[in-house]
């Protein structure tokens, strides 16, 4: 694997188990079976940047109990840095329930542990100023000491020029109410070079309503003043902001989704590694067509860790559909052009 100039990136956050409902469940009163896997956003998005060839690491916390024995080896074996990893002796691994909705969107059931005792501790010892960028989510913001350890990791990277590429994964049953989640994220919000979320968080974290569309999104963004900022919406497609500021939309591959889980981390690492590759300079159609075969070929296994997709799985499967974008293309004359056809994601993140 290659290693882009200027460091490693290098995630903050939860590195838990995920708990995965099978047997076509929409609901946990539907549950019958649970598969055991690994999992956590960070960590996802740690393990999709190694596979599609960047130097990559993870800063989180875990029990010393045999689960958190298991994401350790993981890591190890996917070639993630993990010497910030620390086993606190106090406190179980997370767990996180996870099923997918009628529509095939994820939904996610946090049952906290060991993620929430990452601290400023943490963050002072992992060296923030050598790293090509930083990687922070919205969970970890939601308990302390957790939450003042990722205000640190933001503060240290603005103050060294670090690009910080902020995930929000917003997990209602987490949060008391929307407003307490905006005032939690405001720092990274602000902060962020790369901002990455859904519809559905931000109608939530933004108080934006369940009728908000994407135009209400990026206007009630922009007083962030984000450099990029990718707005996805599981199978209806995704928006990104162009280098003049132009809104523009992409949609969605047309696959068969097997599961959910971990596609949204998939599509953010996606979209970082094509940010390291130009130099942070732009994000192009091409960007996100990449970051959305990266989703969906997510989809199309069992996740999260385990189905994370490699660069070249990526590449061979965007020149799959192309070629048949290509072949539907003299029929569907009506496309401006064929980033429009190739582009998009089935999956919420």
């Amino acid at each position: 694997m290659t290693t882009q100039p200027g460091g490693q990136v290098l995630a903050f956050g939860e590195l838990l188990i995920d708990l995965i409902a099978s047997g076509g469940a929409t609901s946990l009163l539907d549950v019958e079976v649970l598969s055991v896997r690994p999992g956590g956003a960070p960590a996802n998005v740690a393990v999709a940047l190694r596979r599609q060839g960047i130097d990559a690491g993870l800063c989180a916390v875990v029990g010393c109990d045999p689960f958190g024995d298991r994401l350790i080896a993981v890591l190890e074996a996917n070639g993630v840095d993990r010497s910030r990893v620390r086993q606190d002796p106090d406190w179980d691994t997370t767990l996180a329930l996870a099923w997918k909705d009628a529509r095939g969107d994820g939904h996610f059931r946090l049952l906290r542990q060991a993620d929430i005792q990452l601290n400023v501790s943490d963050v002072d010892a992992a060296g923030v100023d050598k790293l090509a960028a930083i990687v922070v989510g919205s969970v970890s913001l939601s308990r302390q000491p957790a939450r003042a350890a990722i205000e640190r990791a933001v503060e240290l990277a603005r103050a060294w020029s670090v690009p910080v590429c902020f995930d929000v994964n917003m997990r209602p049953t987490i949060w008391p109410d929307s407003a307490t989640a905006r005032a939690a994220c405001e720092r990274p919000l602000a902060a962020a070079t790369l901002l990455k979320l859904s519809l559905d968080d931000a109608r939530f974290m933004l108080e934006l309503g369940p009728s908000a569309n994407a135009d209400d999104a990026f206007a009630a963004l922009e007083e962030y003043g984000n450099r990029f900022v990718v707005l996805t919406d599981g199978a209806r497609g995704a928006w990104f902001t162009s280098p003049t500021g132009d809104v523009i939309y992409l949609p969605a591959f047309e696959i068969e989704a097997r599961e959910p889980t971990g596609a949204g981390d998939a599509f953010m690492a996606a979209v970082i590694a094509r940010l390291i590759g130009n130099n942070w300079t732009n994000l192009s159609p091409e960007d996100i067509r990449y970051a959305s075969a990266a989703g969906a070929l997510t989809t199309t296994r069992e996740g999260a860790i385990d189905s994370l997709p490699t660069g070249s799985e990526i590449q061979e499967f965007l020149a799959a559909h192309e070629l048949i974008a290509c072949r539907n293309s003299r029929i569907q004359l009506p496309f401006p052009s064929l980033d429009f056809l190739f582009a998009g994601m089935p999956f919420s993140s």
